[in-house]
């Protein structure tokens, strides 16, 4: 019985190890073929100057109050 557990704890760790070496190699594959294409680079066209639209502020004279309202009461529920 104990080496029908050894052989099951060492294919767990077989298997263990070449899927994580498989995604590994994967991503370094992937990776490596993205750095290996350069980046393409079209000529753009020069974007023609715009003239600057003109800014308009509003502005209001602060009016100032003569007589102001009772304060409102807050009640909270119990």
């Amino acid at each position: 019985m104990a080496i029908g557990i050894l052989y099951l704890f060492l294919t767990f760790v077989i298997c263990f190890i070449l899927v994580h070496l498989v995604k590994l190699a994967y991503l370094g594959l992937k990776s490596v073929r993205k750095k290996s294409e350069p980046p393409k680079e079209e000529p753009k066209p020069e974007p023609k100057p715009k003239k600057p639209e003109p800014v308009y502020y509003i502005v209001e004279k602060k009016r100032a109050k003569k007589s102001y309202s009772a304060p409102k009461e807050i009640q909270f529920k119990d």
